[in-house]
């Protein structure tokens, strides 16, 4: 079902919300949505919200102005983006101010930089994904309802990893892959090793399954990794 969504936006600019639990995939989602869309030859901007100390998000999105007492001029991350995408990772984590500014821009396609006063025109497809649920932070009011209903024209769910263990096989043997390409050595999964790994629940989900493997293939000794590794 995500597939057959993705498929459908890559010719279109709509705006996506992505949600699921950490290590789901979201950016991975969102690079795709970008790589294979209308929009793949312009940048791509990624904005991790979580990392971003709350008193410069701000001047981080939208830049600032050169007429402030240090007199350096910042462009942000919209105005980089210009013609491509921004992907803005966690946007849960905004602060009210930040997302009252997102909102004025998915509503004008204009914004000021911070302590600037000549307006911004931007041509941006915005790409949002979140952890939490934003329905539930809207109820609690800790998140806009009406920037929630701009930011999700298209929203995608990503299951976690427990309830698709189906999907183990051919991710291990992904990753089994990438680890060869990255230098950490040539190995396999033995059947019965594979069978424990579709028992477990993976609380982590696919990020969680990538790492396991890949400390499997430095500490395995043998080049099969059986079920007692």
């Amino acid at each position: 079902d995500v597939y057959r969504i993705m498929a459908r936006l890559m010719g279109t600019d709509l705006g996506v919300l992505i949600s699921g639990s950490s290590g789901t995939g979201k950016e991975l989602v969102a690079s795709a949505l970008h790589a294979f869309g209308q929009r793949k030859s312009k940048p791509f901007i990624k904005v991790n919200i979580a990392t971003l100390p709350q008193d410069s998000v701000e001047i981080e999105l939208f830049g600032k102005d050169s007429a402030t007492p240090e007199g350096n001029e910042v462009i942000g991350k919209f105005e980089q983006a210009d013609g491509g995408t921004i992907f803005l990772d966690g946007v849960s984590d905004l602060s009210p101010i930040a997302q009252s500014r997102l909102l004025s821009v998915l509503q004008s396609g204009e914004f000021t930089r911070v302590f600037g006063t000549n307006p911004i025109r931007v041509d941006v497809r915005i790409l949002a994904s979140t952890n939490q649920d934003l329905k539930e932070l809207i109820n609690v009011g800790k998140f806009r309802e009406d920037l929630f209903y701009r930011l999700n024209v298209v929203p995608i769910n990503l299951p976690n990893l427990s309830l698709r263990l189906e999907d183990i096989n051919d991710l291990v043997n992904h990753f089994l892959e990438l680890a060869n390409k990255e230098g950490l050595g040539l190995k396999t999964m033995a059947p019965e090793a594979m069978v424990l790994l579709r028992n477990n629940q993976w609380h982590g989900n696919v990020r969680e399954l990538k790492n396991f493997v890949n400390r499997m293939v430095v500490l395995c000794k043998d080049q099969v990794i059986t079920s007692e590794d």
